[in-house]
């Protein structure tokens, strides 16, 4: 069983309801989903790109992802209605535990010059956003297999009503917040 999981079961949950003073143990927040999303822009040229996208992000997630497709048709970025250029993966449950785990204890120590994430990334409503410039932070991508270095939008969604309930849930995760 994921690190995280346990420990939300258990501390997690203590201290939040110390903090917000919360009656039930069911209003306590928790993390109802991660979705990572990799935009390829250069998909529209070379479908070969968009397959190495999926491809490093099924390796980190170790889930299959799904292809995005373009709502509009835009003339300036030569992109039509329908075209694929994306994918994403959503992880519930184990797999999410697991790969928040990894992100906040493996991969993100990894970064380049690393302060912190910002601690002001929330969106209003309990959601957290978090990009990362390239895939190589993970352990599991090979460097010598890496066509080209891409990065990836991380949105951890909370059952939270407020940023600050969520910041705090995060915090018990240990995410690394900038001072």
């Amino acid at each position: 069983m994921a690190r995280l999981k346990e420990m939300y079961q258990n501390e997690i949950v203590d201290a939040m309801i110390k903090k917000f003073g919360y009656k039930n143990i069911m209003e306590v927040p928790k993390l109802d989903k991660i979705v990572i999303n990799m935009g390829v822009g250069e998909a529209k040229d070379n479908a070969k790109v968009l397959d190495s996208a999926v491809r490093d992000l099924e390796i980190i997630t170790g889930q299959k992802a799904v292809l995005t497709k373009a709502k509009k048709s835009v003339a300036n970025f030569k992109i039509r209605e329908g075209m694929a250029i994306g994918c994403k993966v959503t992880l519930r449950g184990e797999k999410m535990y697991e790969f928040a785990d990894r992100l906040i204890n493996l991969a993100l120590p990894r970064v380049r010059d690393f302060r912190g994430v910002n601690a002001n990334a929330f969106d209003g409503r309990g959601n957290y956003a978090l990009g990362i410039k390239e895939q190589l932070i993970f352990p599991e991508i090979e460097y010598d297999k890496v066509d080209k270095v891409r990065g990836m939008d991380i949105i951890f969604v909370t059952t939270a009503k407020t940023d600050e309930e969520a910041r705090e849930l995060l915090r018990l995760f240990n995410m690394p917040f900038a001072k």
